[in-house]
């Protein structure tokens, strides 16, 4: 069973994308409640507000016994987070209406610091108002994708609000699967026996089943890879209440789910990695001053760690992958040249499905057409190697070749040095 976990790891607090050919799916939390509305899950009632007024209205309108205020930022810690005007947590919970409007005022705005931000935080421009339930007992509910039953599997347990791998390590017997026939659905039966392998007695246990068979109508619905509840709820008034969630998404449905595509919010992502993701290419930065250029990720991991052996440090993990074209390479290149901190570049491709002669005319023109400044080490390998050498050599331009991976994370740090 914990294979399943390890298949599946939990998302972190926003909604997200599994790791695909593209990029990661952002949603924020009031996002991903509407597409669980949409599908009939139960979810607190909420308005969302980017101006106090209109959270102070909101709280207002939802008359509720207890509001919860939540600044809507994708990453996790918000609790326990700090904003930059001076209030501490980007969630508060009040029994008067009359203060949301003023706490919004220091939230909507500001900045807001948590343990997954970067150090100067993340702007907040948006806010939740909702209403907060009491949970008189946590469960746990997840639908998701795995490999060894070919398709869905329901995976729940009694105990929820927690790590669900620590579960699954000290309690196994208290993690229930249920495995759904991608033909026929959930069946009745199986939300019914989930339901009561969660805990729910009485008509709760309908009304749990009733919300599995709609959580597994928004996982089809969505195309998505894995839909977990943590906690699915149960309040003293009786309803049962899909409080948190996290959804994986398919990207390579993309083409078909352009409305939940739309959604993402790209404001605080890293502008070089949504420039890079434009490309198809996947760009992560880091604080050394030589720019990484590879195909794989395990190339793209050896080629930072070898660079670091020699002394040097890698600028960025920059992948190119497997169905290149020219005008990739040439982006590529952009985007290394535009990071200031970059005082050389090593190219590194082994040509499997990669043509290197496409790789050798992209580099030559960049080179050419972006001036490039710093030193350039180009090292390939495989598919029409032969040719892309001789382009390259050719080409008149400064670049320094290398006859393998060590060779060419030496004259990396040696070009550097010498500078």
């Amino acid at each position: 069973m914990n294979d399943i976990f390890r298949l599946a790891p939990r998302m972190p607090t926003c909604m997200s994308v599994s790791p695909g050919s593209k990029r990661w799916l952002n949603l924020q939390e009031y996002q991903s409640k509407k597409l669980m509305q949409e599908s009939g899950v139960t979810v607190q009632r909420f308005y969302v507000a980017d101006n106090p007024p209109d959270a102070l209205q909101a709280a207002k309108r939802l008359n509720a016994k207890e509001i919860v205020l939540k600044a809507q930022i994708l990453a996790g810690g918000r609790g326990k987070g700090v904003f930059n005007s001076g209030l501490k947590g980007g969630v508060h919970l009040t029994k008067d209406p009359s203060v949301v409007g003023e706490l919004a005022s220091k939230m909507l705005g500001y900045s807001l610091t948590t343990k997954q931000t970067p150090k100067e935080g993340v702007e907040v421009k948006m806010v939740m108002v909702a209403e907060a339930l009491d949970i008189t007992r946590e469960t746990y509910f997840a639908i998701l994708m795995d490999r060894a039953c070919n398709g869905p599997v329901m995976v729940g347990s009694p105990q929820g609000g927690m790590d669900i791998e620590e579960v699954a390590d000290k309690s196994p017997e208290l993690i229930f699967k249920e495995v759904i026939d991608i033909f026929e659905g959930v069946r009745d039966d199986q939300a019914l026996r989930m339901a009561a392998n969660l805990g729910f007695k009485g008509p709760l246990e309908r009304q749990a089943a009733d919300q599995i068979m709609r959580l597994y109508d928004l996982f089809l619905k969505v195309d998505a890879t894995q839909v977990e509840v943590n906690p699915l709820g149960e309040t003293p008034e009786g309803q049962v209440v899909c409080f948190d969630a996290k959804i994986s998404f398919d990207d390579n449905a993309e083409f078909r789910q352009k409305a939940v595509f739309a959604l993402d919010d790209m404001s605080e992502s890293d502008p070089t990695e949504t420039e890079a993701a434009k490309w198809d290419l996947k760009y992560i930065g880091l604080d050394g001053n030589i720019a990484c250029f590879v195909n794989g990720a395990g190339l793209a991991m050896a080629t930072c760690d070898i660079i670091d052996l020699h002394g040097g440090k890698p600028a960025n993990f920059l992948d190119l992958g497997g169905g290149v074209k020219e005008k990739q390479v040439y982006e590529a290149f952009k985007l290394l040249t535009a990071d200031p901190k970059v005082e050389a570049i090593l190219v590194n491709i082994f040509g499997g499905i990669v043509n290197c002669a496409i790789i050798a005319n992209g580099i030559t023109k960049a080179c050419r057409e972006l001036e490039l400044k710093v030193p350039l080490v180009v090292r390939l390998e495989g598919t029409n190697v032969q040719e892309a050498k001789r382009i390259l050599s050719e080409s008149g331009l400064p670049i320094v070749a290398a006859n393998d991976l060590d060779d060419a994370a030496k004259k990396a740090v040696a070009a550097i040095t010498r500078k």
